[in-house]
């Protein structure tokens, strides 16, 4: 079973798009699929759109009721799947907002088969671009997947940052057991720079496949604080980086994955 998990924000425009693609994904696919979605307190019409595809596909609606952000989404839909799906499956959390292409599952999954605990659709794989994105936005993500790679240095990731990504769901289960309720803290975008190194930090193998990362297709702005982000991105450092690596802020994982 393939579980595609999409965290939800105001996305009344790019939800119908991305469920037409996910249709096809669906009906192409040899594996069964069911599709989460976590409406994340939107203001217009997402929830009620969401439901409306409840007959057309395998999808299962989740509602916050209220805006929470990003990483308390992305910690829902994870423990939901964690909770629900067997150790033979895999999740594959993507954004709602019609930027990530539903038709790279496939070959996502294709390198699940070949090991990989994580697979990362990677802008930075040398089949990978980014279109429409700005100047700034191109710095402020590849500045911060070098930073964190030079300082966390996880074997065959290069995007660190993005949020399209399959996961072995016996990994989500072992990061489940271990941190409990601390696997996923952080509650905006920082949270899949948090998610990628707490499964690293456990022993999860990652790869990746080209993404092209179709930002002009985005409707609306970005809802990225850039500045926060920032200041999170240093502080993920700082915490799992500088502290863990000294033994002052990790809760026992080595102790609780050994025993």
């Amino acid at each position: 079973m393939i579980y595609v998990l999409l965290p939800a924000y105001n996305e009344e425009n790019a939800l119908p798009k991305i469920f037409a693609t996910l249709e096809k994904v669906v009906a192409e696919s040899s594996e069964e699929m069911r599709i989460v979605v976590v409406n994340d307190g939107s203001s217009d019409s997402t929830l009620d759109i969401a439901r409306s595809f409840e007959d057309k596909l395998p999808l299962t609606v989740l509602d916050h009721g209220v805006n929470k952000g990003l990483g308390v989404a992305m910690r829902t839909l994870l423990y939901y799947t964690a909770e629900k799906a067997g150790v033979d499956d895999v999740a594959v959390a993507m954004d709602a907002d019609n930027t990530h292409d539903p038709s790279l599952i496939p070959k996502m999954r294709e390198t699940i088969n070949t090991g990989a605990d994580v697979v990362i659709a990677s802008r930075y794989h040398p089949d990978g671009e980014e279109v429409g994105l700005t100047k700034f936005r191109q710095v402020l993500s590849r500045g911060a997947s070098i930073l964190l790679g030079m300082v966390f240095r996880i074997p065959g990731a290069r995007d660190y940052t993005c949020g399209y990504r399959m996961y072995r769901v016996s990994k989500l289960k072992e990061a489940r057991e271990i941190y409990g309720d601390d696997f996923v803290l952080e509650r905006n975008f920082v949270c899949m720079a948090e998610i990628l190194i707490k499964l690293h930090k456990i022993g999860a193998k990652v790869d990746e496949a080209g993404l092209v990362l179709r930002y002009d297709l985005k409707g609306g702005a970005s809802k990225m604080p850039f500045i926060r982000t920032i200041v999170k991105y240093f502080l993920i450092i700082w915490r799992w980086g500088i502290l863990d690596g000294l033994g002052k802020y990790s809760k026992t994982v080595t102790t609780k994955s050994t025993e």
